[in-house]
């Protein structure tokens, strides 16, 4: 598989505090890769470099066989909270991204509500974000992102604040968008079952400064369902993902 995206020997620094060292990772054409690791180990300070928030301090980022520098808007990224702005209603949500680009808002108003219509959401289109629940915050969100650019995404732990039963809904949820639009997926999780759940390959980040410690492949079959985190291949790779998080 010829990888979207390949990271080579990335390192990112603050003044004297390293934070990510030589990482290296890919991910190919609709695959869904997840990245693990101890909270504060610079999972997130990798998707900042990523989307052109920040920069790295060496290393390489190469996007569809070229190499980028300037990344604003080569992605479509979701940080872990949902930022919907409350004084505008989910359709004046979701258009942001695009009205930001400079697209018509005739022409972004008709994507949008296509979108909403097509993942069941069209209903809510005139609410504001204090009138939904969490779960539906995250949906509306997640939604931004993909009109803004559905070919790659970059989720930073979108679901971590949500209950568990709204969270397997939102996992399942997220993983019809991702079939319907063939995307290619980077998303972060400090849950082990959710990664295993969701992703083609996992890898296991150290604690700061972030290095991988190993790329794990997860076979399950798809389409997958909820139980398939309870089948015995599923609870051994668990096992294994565990260990190595707990590794110093």
């Amino acid at each position: 598989m010829t990888p979207r995206l390949t990271i080579k020997n990335l390192s990112k620094s603050f003044d004297d505090l390293s934070v990510l060292n030589d990482i290296s990772l890919s991910v190919g054409n609709h695959e869904f890769v997840s990245i693990i690791g101890p909270s504060g180990c610079g999972k997130s300070t990798l998707f900042t470099i990523l989307s052109g928030v920040d920069r790295e301090t060496s290393g390489e980022i190469v996007l569809d066989q070229k190499s980028i520098s300037d990344r604003k808007g080569k992605f479509g990224y979701m940080p872990q909270d949902a930022s919907l702005l409350p004084w505008k209603t989910v359709l004046e949500n979701v258009m942001l991204g695009l009205l930001i680009k400079g697209e018509s808002e005739k022409s972004v108003k008709e994507k949008a509500y296509d979108l909403l219509k097509k993942f069941d959401l069209a209903d809510f289109s005139k609410s504001y974000p204090d009138q939904l629940s969490g779960g539906m915050q995250q949906r509306v969100a997640l939604l931004r992102t993909v009109l803004f650019d559905p070919s790659f995404l970059l989720l930073d732990e979108p679901f971590g604040s949500l209950d568990a039963l709204t969270r397997h809904d939102a996992q399942m949820w997220l993983l019809s968008v991702w079939e319907k639009f063939h995307s290619s997926v980077l998303f972060i999780t400090h849950d082990i079952q959710e990664a295993i759940l969701l992703s083609d390959r996992i890898y296991v980040l150290r604690p700061r400064p972030a290095t991988i410690v190993k790329e794990v492949k997860v076979s399950l079959p798809r389409p997958r369902k909820l139980t398939d985190v309870t089948k015995s291949q599923a609870v051994n790779l668990e096992k294994e993902l565990l260990s190595l998080l707990m590794k110093k």
